[in-house]
């Protein structure tokens, strides 16, 4: 049981379909229509009004719309709205529940699609949920199977010993920082800063002058920091929100999803993204 729990609390990435709902229910649609119209599998047939083609098209199309709207609904909770803690759970779950809303919103159009007096009862119930979950559990379940060696990654926690740079600002030269606002400008030498993140228009640094923590803010954006901070090789983007200082880490918690990192100066703990996991493992080495 507890290898069980593990496995559906490992952090996973989200399915495509889950993570662009928009373009993954027009693949859901087009993939359930086409699979249907070459196949046609598990006797599906037209309705009365309308050819097969046209009766496939309009059950999918609907039952695909709900489904999108369903994904929405979750990604606004706070339990489905964090994509870089997204679960295994998670991503069962958030399938599940889009598929069985499919299911039901198949069952449910063949009041307009057939002739409603046969159908209020559970054996056709069953039939258009078993229907729509086939159907749509395979595009489903590529995507989520896709990453499943993220299942066999194991977490790691490495820590790493901070080093006395109190007296390295004597070495280095200032870094001025310049604002989208032309009489606004930070400097301050590369040894104190902590990190940096992007608050909106504006990018939050956090220094640490031989004890003394400050915060200060800058009207720009993160990436153009980014570009005025990339000599100081030691100084580099974890994530779309954050920069740090790699000699300012002293542990980082995770796997090839993702790292949490803790910083000399600050309790708070600082992303580094699944996408940039492999060039920072690359630039943290030249440092610890």
């Amino acid at each position: 049981m507890r290898l069980i729990i593990n496995v559906l609390n490992k952090k996973y990435p989200q399915n495509y379909l889950v993570r662009k709902p928009l373009t993954g229910s027009l693949i859901l649609m087009a993939y359930c229509l086409i699979f249907a119209l070459l196949y046609n599998p598990l006797k599906t047939h037209a309705s009365q009004n309308f050819g097969y083609s046209a009766t496939m098209a309009i059950y999918f199309s609907v039952a695909t719309v709900f489904a999108f709207l369903l994904i929405m609904a979750l990604k606004t909770t706070t339990y489905y709205s964090k994509e870089n803690e997204w679960t295994f759970f998670k991503e069962l779950t958030t399938v599940f529940l889009a598929l069985s809303m499919m299911g039901v919103v198949v069952y449910l159009m063949g009041f307009i699609m057939e002739t409603p007096s046969s159908r209020w009862n559970l054996h056709t119930f069953w039939g258009s949920y078993r229907i729509a979950f086939l159907f749509g559990i395979i595009p489903f379940a590529f995507f989520t199977l896709s990453n499943y060696r993220y299942l066999l990654v194991s977490e790691v926690t490495e820590d790493y010993v901070i080093k006395d740079d109190t007296l390295q600002n004597e070495k280095e030269e200032k870094i001025r920082i310049n604002s989208q606002l032309k009489k606004e400008e930070l400097a301050f030498y590369p040894n104190q800063l902590i990190f940096a993140e992007a608050d909106g228009n504006y990018v939050n640094f956090y220094l640490d002058n031989e004890g003394k923590k400050r915060k200060e803010t800058i009207r720009n954006s993160i990436s153009d920091i980014e570009q005025q901070l990339a000599e100081t090789k030691f100084i580099v983007r974890t994530h779309r929100a954050f920069i740090v200082n790699l000699k300012k880490i002293r542990s980082k918690k995770g796997n090839t999803m993702g790292y949490r990192l803790k910083l000399h100066g600050t309790e708070a703990e600082i992303p580094v993204s699944r996408q940039k996991v492999a060039s920072f493992d690359q630039q943290l080495g030249q440092y610890k």
